[in-house]
């Protein structure tokens, strides 16, 4: 286990104290929790990859022979 030194402002140290012994333990034990939970966040990539797998599969059904044909999508007049 590695030690690590931080430097915090007193009042952000004041706050800690009383967080931690509301949840009777110590301000070094707040940190460990807080960083360990740092590898448990989703990251940015698994994200990007859930709401993708989510819009998929939201998809019902996509057939090409649905889209509008080319003239019909630069129709302006049918934008109107």
């Amino acid at each position: 286990m590695k030690n690590i030194t931080v430097t915090v402002p007193d009042q952000v140290y004041r706050r800690a104290r009383v967080r931690a012994a509301a949840r009777d333990t110590s301000v070094s034990a707040l940190v460990r929790e807080f960083l360990a939970g740092l590898g448990n966040d989703e990251t940015d990539f698994e994200r990007r990859k859930r709401l993708q797998a989510e819009v998929l599969a939201s998809v019902r059904r996509f057939r090409a022979g649905s889209r509008l044909r080319r003239d019909e999508a630069h129709d302006r007049d049918a934008l109107r």
